[in-house]
């Protein structure tokens, strides 16, 4: 019998388009003759699945499930597929788990810890294995100053919202005269900003898995922006970026980034597919940590598509098994990690 399976899809952050195509992608691979798959699109305004013939159908968020022809449609699975808030920062997951229904992603706890990132960093920092660029963290209405800023930072620095994606609201700042606006620029996107130390080197990318207790380590990707920084246009603009899949490195600096990956996805308890972004100092060859991402983009030519091909895999074997992963964990456990 199929599994009828909630795709979750849309979200409340300038990142909604984005999730439309990742959700795209996903329904696209997921093999029909297992699953039911049932897009349903979040906006503030509400939950709705929307049929083929176009007619749409509210989610009864009491239970989250459905009602489509007299028939009462409950799920077996969530697939996430949300950028940004709802979906990545742990909201939608301590919902999912007080209805005891499993999902793809990290759990609500972890969800919300690696979606900030100075918070993140300070848990990483203490794995002791991989390096943290020096920072600030500004809260909107503490009082903060430029002098301050610059005694404990050199430039240039990156000033990026604090809880965001896909790089909006994200400045390099080489002049002092630049910062200011910087911030503000941030601050439009959230309530809490970041400033950290630019590190000069080459950006490796990599997507770490569990199925069948199994960790599971993909190719890294090398990230080559002909802009500034790996942008918002130069992460969804046809010929701006050079990915390079699997990236060119050494044995030594590959070795590396596999455990530090697979470390930090054990030690902060991390489920389904996660990317993590390093930066390789030039020089020192010493792997510096950007973030954690919980919900990778997945539309066809994202980063974690890619490393999944170059692995060998298809992405329907790949969102199949991240499924059933989800749906063979207890409920009591699922329950229990809030």
């Amino acid at each position: 019998m199929k599994k009828n399976i909630a795709l979750l899809a849309g979200g409340y952050s300038g990142e909604y388009v984005i999730s439309i195509k990742s959700a795209q992608t996903i329904e696209n691979n997921l093999d029909s003759s297992k699953y039911s798959t049932y897009k349903i699109v979040v906006t503030r305004d509400g939950w709705w699945h929307e049929a083929a013939d176009g007619a749409k159908y509210s989610v009864d968020k009491n239970d989250f499930s459905l009602q489509i022809g007299g028939e009462h449609i409950r799920f077996d699975a969530v697939f996430i597929a949300i950028h940004g808030t709802p979906g990545e920062d742990g909201r939608i997951q301590g919902y999912l788990d007080m209805l005891q229904i499993p999902y793809t992603t990290c759990n609500a706890i972890v969800s919300a810890l690696t979606f900030n990132k100075s918070y993140c960093n300070k848990v990483v920092k203490a794995f002791n294995i991989v390096g943290i660029a020096n920072s600030v963290h500004l809260i909107k209405g503490e009082p903060y100053s430029m002098g301050n800023i610059l005694e404990h930072l050199r430039l240039p620095v990156f000033v990026k919202p604090n809880e965001s994606g896909s790089s909006l609201g994200v400045s390099k700042v080489k002049l002092v005269e630049e910062l200011l606006p910087a911030i503000e620029k941030a601050f439009k996107e959230d309530d809490q900003v970041l400033i950290e130390e630019f590190i000069e080197g080459r950006e490796l990318t990599i997507g770490v898995y569990k199925v069948n207790g199994q960790l599971h380590v993909l190719p890294p990707t090398e990230i080559m922006s002909q802009n500034e920084f790996f942008d918002y246009e130069a992460k969804y603009t046809p010929g701006v970026t050079n990915e390079i899949t699997p990236a060119v490195i050494s044995n030594d600096v590959l070795e590396q980034l596999q455990n530090k990956a697979a470390y930090i996805y054990r030690h902060l308890n991390c489920r389904g597919v996660v990317r993590m972004d390093f930066i390789l100092q030039n020089g020192t060859n010493k792997l510096y940590f950007l973030e954690v991402n919980t919900m990778p983009g997945q539309s066809e030519n994202s980063l974690i598509p890619q490393q999944v091909r170059a692995a060998g895999l298809n992405l329907t074997d790949f969102y199949g098994a991240l499924l059933e992963e989800s749906l063979s964990a207890p409920k009591n456990v699922v329950a229990t990690e809030i």
